[in-house]
Protein backbone atom coordinates (compact mmCIF):
# COMPACT_ATOMS: atom_id res chain seq x y z
CA UNK A 1 0.00 0.00 0.00
CA UNK A 2 0.95 3.23 -0.92
CA UNK A 3 0.24 6.88 1.00
CA UNK A 4 1.15 10.29 -0.53
CA UNK A 5 0.68 13.62 1.11
CA UNK A 6 -1.35 15.89 -1.52
CA UNK A 7 -0.93 19.00 1.03
CA UNK A 8 0.17 19.27 4.63
CA UNK A 9 -0.61 22.51 5.75
CA UNK A 10 -3.32 23.77 7.40
CA UNK A 11 -6.88 26.15 6.38
CA UNK A 12 -4.92 28.78 5.31
CA UNK A 13 -2.10 26.85 3.78
CA UNK A 14 1.59 28.22 3.37
CA UNK A 15 2.53 30.23 2.57
CA UNK A 16 -0.16 32.83 4.59
CA UNK A 17 -1.36 35.53 2.23
CA UNK A 18 0.37 38.64 3.57
CA UNK A 19 2.69 36.64 5.73
CA UNK A 20 6.78 37.47 5.72
CA UNK A 21 8.29 35.64 8.77
CA UNK A 22 10.81 32.96 7.35
CA UNK A 23 8.71 30.09 6.36
CA UNK A 24 6.31 31.87 4.15
CA UNK A 25 9.31 33.19 2.35
CA UNK A 26 11.61 30.12 2.31
CA UNK A 27 12.64 28.91 -0.98
CA UNK A 28 12.36 25.43 0.28
CA UNK A 29 9.69 23.50 -1.33
CA UNK A 30 9.14 21.55 1.86
CA UNK A 31 7.69 24.42 3.32
CA UNK A 32 5.08 25.11 0.55
CA UNK A 33 2.42 23.09 2.18
CA UNK A 34 -1.43 23.29 0.61
CA UNK A 35 -4.56 22.19 2.21
CA UNK A 36 -4.16 18.65 4.08
CA UNK A 37 -5.03 15.92 1.68
CA UNK A 38 -3.77 12.16 0.94
CA UNK A 39 -4.51 9.85 -2.02
CA UNK A 40 -4.10 5.88 -0.58
CA UNK A 41 -3.32 3.40 -3.17
CA UNK A 42 -3.78 -0.47 -2.40
CA UNK A 43 -2.82 -2.05 -5.56
CA UNK A 44 -5.51 -0.94 -8.37
CA UNK A 45 -7.60 0.76 -5.17
CA UNK A 46 -7.40 4.96 -5.32
CA UNK A 47 -8.72 6.32 -2.11
CA UNK A 48 -8.65 10.06 -1.82
CA UNK A 49 -8.31 11.01 2.11
CA UNK A 50 -10.02 14.95 2.07
CA UNK A 51 -10.88 16.66 -1.03
CA UNK A 52 -10.35 20.30 -0.46
CA UNK A 53 -10.06 23.71 -2.24
CA UNK A 54 -6.53 22.50 -3.61
CA UNK A 55 -7.54 19.44 -4.95
CA UNK A 56 -6.95 20.67 -8.57
CA UNK A 57 -3.37 21.97 -8.18
CA UNK A 58 -3.04 18.81 -6.27
CA UNK A 59 -4.06 16.29 -9.44
CA UNK A 60 -1.95 17.88 -11.91
CA UNK A 61 0.69 16.36 -13.58
CA UNK A 62 -0.21 13.33 -11.43
CA UNK A 63 -1.83 9.89 -13.17
CA UNK A 64 -4.74 10.32 -14.31
CA UNK A 65 -6.93 7.21 -13.33
CA UNK A 66 -9.76 6.31 -11.70
CA UNK A 67 -10.75 7.39 -7.67
CA UNK A 68 -12.81 4.33 -6.39
CA UNK A 69 -13.75 6.32 -3.17
CA UNK A 70 -13.55 10.52 -1.14
CA UNK A 71 -13.11 9.61 2.66
CA UNK A 72 -13.88 12.92 4.10
CA UNK A 73 -13.04 13.50 7.78
CA UNK A 74 -15.40 16.58 8.26
CA UNK A 75 -17.12 19.12 6.84
CA UNK A 76 -15.09 22.31 6.97
CA UNK A 77 -14.26 23.86 3.40
CA UNK A 78 -10.39 23.14 3.71
CA UNK A 79 -11.01 19.02 3.80
CA UNK A 80 -14.25 19.19 0.81
CA UNK A 81 -14.31 22.68 -0.85
CA UNK A 82 -12.74 20.71 -3.77
CA UNK A 83 -15.17 18.36 -4.57
CA UNK A 84 -16.84 20.25 -7.42
CA UNK A 85 -12.90 19.51 -9.27
CA UNK A 86 -13.80 15.33 -9.09
CA UNK A 87 -15.56 16.07 -12.28
CA UNK A 88 -12.93 15.25 -14.27
CA UNK A 89 -12.84 12.05 -12.79
CA UNK A 90 -16.30 10.81 -12.84
CA UNK A 91 -15.18 10.04 -16.91
CA UNK A 92 -14.39 6.90 -15.17
CA UNK A 93 -17.58 5.91 -13.55
CA UNK A 94 -19.59 7.49 -10.37
CA UNK A 95 -17.27 8.38 -7.57
CA UNK A 96 -18.68 6.82 -3.93
CA UNK A 97 -17.76 10.05 -0.95
CA UNK A 98 -18.28 8.68 2.55
CA UNK A 99 -18.71 10.81 5.15
CA UNK A 100 -20.64 10.85 8.88
CA UNK A 101 -23.92 12.57 8.68
CA UNK A 102 -23.16 15.75 10.11
CA UNK A 103 -20.71 16.74 6.85
CA UNK A 104 -23.31 13.97 4.98
CA UNK A 105 -26.22 16.41 5.46
CA UNK A 106 -24.18 20.04 5.59
CA UNK A 107 -22.67 19.02 2.32
CA UNK A 108 -26.57 18.83 0.77
CA UNK A 109 -26.90 22.63 1.66
CA UNK A 110 -23.44 23.87 0.84
CA UNK A 111 -22.85 22.22 -3.08
CA UNK A 112 -26.55 21.47 -3.23
CA UNK A 113 -26.63 21.28 -7.18
CA UNK A 114 -23.92 17.79 -6.75
CA UNK A 115 -26.66 15.98 -4.72
CA UNK A 116 -29.90 17.01 -6.09
CA UNK A 117 -32.84 14.49 -7.75
CA UNK A 118 -32.45 16.44 -11.30
CA UNK A 119 -29.29 17.29 -11.68
CA UNK A 120 -27.74 19.61 -14.68
CA UNK A 121 -25.35 18.19 -16.80
CA UNK A 122 -21.89 18.38 -15.96
CA UNK A 123 -21.84 18.19 -12.36
CA UNK A 124 -19.71 15.54 -10.90
CA UNK A 125 -21.68 12.11 -10.96
CA UNK A 126 -20.76 11.48 -7.08
CA UNK A 127 -22.98 9.30 -4.63
CA UNK A 128 -23.00 10.15 -0.99
CA UNK A 129 -23.06 7.46 1.46
CA UNK A 130 -23.84 7.85 5.46
CA UNK A 131 -20.76 5.97 7.22
CA UNK A 132 -20.42 5.47 11.15
CA UNK A 133 -17.67 4.75 13.45
CA UNK A 134 -16.65 1.20 13.73
CA UNK A 135 -18.15 0.28 10.91
CA UNK A 136 -16.11 -1.34 8.58
CA UNK A 137 -16.48 -0.60 4.49
CA UNK A 138 -14.97 -2.01 1.64
CA UNK A 139 -13.58 -0.33 -1.51
CA UNK A 140 -12.60 -2.93 -3.85
CA UNK A 141 -10.32 -5.29 -1.74
CA UNK A 142 -9.22 -2.71 0.95
CA UNK A 143 -10.78 -2.82 4.06
CA UNK A 144 -11.69 0.76 6.17
CA UNK A 145 -12.64 1.51 9.62
CA UNK A 146 -13.95 4.94 10.28
CA UNK A 147 -12.79 5.96 14.48
CA UNK A 148 -14.29 8.66 16.19
CA UNK A 149 -12.27 11.96 17.00
CA UNK A 150 -13.01 15.36 18.33
CA UNK A 151 -12.54 18.41 16.77
CA UNK A 152 -12.86 20.87 19.97
CA UNK A 153 -16.66 19.98 20.29
CA UNK A 154 -17.26 18.63 16.82
CA UNK A 155 -17.40 14.60 16.11
CA UNK A 156 -15.13 14.23 13.39
CA UNK A 157 -13.32 10.90 11.57
CA UNK A 158 -10.18 9.48 11.61
CA UNK A 159 -9.31 6.21 9.05
CA UNK A 160 -7.34 3.28 9.92
CA UNK A 161 -6.32 1.68 6.30
CA UNK A 162 -4.44 -1.46 6.74
CA UNK A 163 -1.21 -0.59 8.30
CA UNK A 164 -1.86 2.77 8.46
CA UNK A 165 -4.02 5.22 10.24
CA UNK A 166 -4.88 8.56 9.22
CA UNK A 167 -5.73 11.45 11.89
CA UNK A 168 -6.56 15.72 11.05
CA UNK A 169 -7.85 17.94 12.79
CA UNK A 170 -7.75 16.01 16.13
CA UNK A 171 -8.14 18.04 19.56
CA UNK A 172 -9.05 14.78 21.74
CA UNK A 173 -10.12 11.23 21.51
CA UNK A 174 -11.77 8.55 23.83
CA UNK A 175 -9.44 5.77 25.33
CA UNK A 176 -11.77 3.38 23.80
CA UNK A 177 -10.75 4.55 20.27
CA UNK A 178 -7.09 2.80 20.86
CA UNK A 179 -8.23 -0.75 20.13
CA UNK A 180 -8.56 0.33 16.41
CA UNK A 181 -4.80 1.23 16.87
CA UNK A 182 -3.41 -2.11 17.48
CA UNK A 183 -0.78 -3.04 14.81
CA UNK A 184 -0.71 0.55 13.50
CA UNK A 185 2.82 0.89 11.08
CA UNK A 186 2.41 4.29 10.24
CA UNK A 187 0.59 6.69 12.33
CA UNK A 188 -0.60 10.59 10.25
CA UNK A 189 -1.81 12.84 12.57
CA UNK A 190 -2.25 16.75 13.01
CA UNK A 191 0.22 18.98 14.81
CA UNK A 192 -0.56 22.50 14.19
CA UNK A 193 2.38 24.18 15.73
CA UNK A 194 4.33 24.43 18.84
CA UNK A 195 2.41 26.97 21.01
CA UNK A 196 0.83 28.70 22.35
CA UNK A 197 -1.98 25.84 22.75
CA UNK A 198 -5.19 25.71 20.39
CA UNK A 199 -8.69 25.18 21.21
CA UNK A 200 -9.55 22.23 18.51
CA UNK A 201 -5.81 21.33 17.49
CA UNK A 202 -3.05 19.45 18.78
CA UNK A 203 0.45 21.30 19.00
CA UNK A 204 3.88 19.71 18.02
CA UNK A 205 3.87 18.46 21.69
CA UNK A 206 0.72 17.08 22.27
CA UNK A 207 1.18 14.87 18.84
CA UNK A 208 4.43 13.78 20.20
CA UNK A 209 2.66 12.26 23.22
CA UNK A 210 -0.10 11.20 21.00
CA UNK A 211 2.53 9.22 18.85
CA UNK A 212 4.02 7.45 21.98
CA UNK A 213 0.51 6.26 23.33
CA UNK A 214 -0.37 4.82 19.65
CA UNK A 215 3.53 3.56 19.36
CA UNK A 216 3.46 3.13 15.63
CA UNK A 217 7.07 2.45 13.84
CA UNK A 218 7.07 5.75 11.88
CA UNK A 219 4.28 8.96 12.89
CA UNK A 220 4.34 11.58 9.99
CA UNK A 221 2.97 14.93 11.42
CA UNK A 222 0.03 16.89 8.90
CA UNK A 223 -2.08 19.96 8.95
CA UNK A 224 0.73 22.09 10.19
CA UNK A 225 0.85 26.21 9.97
CA UNK A 226 3.50 28.29 8.93
CA UNK A 227 4.28 28.86 12.80
CA UNK A 228 5.68 25.39 13.23
CA UNK A 229 8.84 26.59 12.02
CA UNK A 230 10.93 25.67 8.73
CA UNK A 231 10.65 22.13 7.65
CA UNK A 232 14.49 21.23 7.79
CA UNK A 233 15.10 22.82 11.11
CA UNK A 234 12.31 21.40 13.04
CA UNK A 235 12.81 17.91 11.33
CA UNK A 236 16.22 17.72 12.74
CA UNK A 237 14.83 18.37 16.66
CA UNK A 238 12.13 15.31 16.23
CA UNK A 239 12.90 11.86 17.02
CA UNK A 240 14.03 9.78 14.21
CA UNK A 241 10.48 8.00 14.50
CA UNK A 242 8.66 10.99 13.97
CA UNK A 243 8.44 13.72 11.39
CA UNK A 244 7.16 16.56 9.45
CA UNK A 245 5.39 15.08 6.29
CA UNK A 246 5.40 17.47 2.99
CA UNK A 247 4.01 18.10 -0.08
CA UNK A 248 4.33 14.81 -2.97
CA UNK A 249 5.78 12.58 0.06
CA UNK A 250 5.19 8.90 -0.70
CA UNK A 251 5.59 6.26 2.18
CA UNK A 252 5.60 2.91 1.30
CA UNK A 253 3.35 0.61 4.23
Amino acid sequence: MRLTFLGTGTSVGVPTIGCKCKVCTSTDVHDKRLRASALVEDGDTRILIDCGPDFRQQMLGRDFKKIDAVLLTHVHYDHVGGIDDLRPFCVFGKINIYADNITSERLKHSIPYCFGEHKYPGVPNISLNVIKPHQCLHVGGTEIVPIQIMHDKLPILGYRIGGLMYITDMKSIADSEFEYFEGVKVLVVNALRFSPDHHSHLTVRQAIDFARKVGAEQTFFTHMGHDIGLHSVVNDALPDDIKLAFDGQIIEI
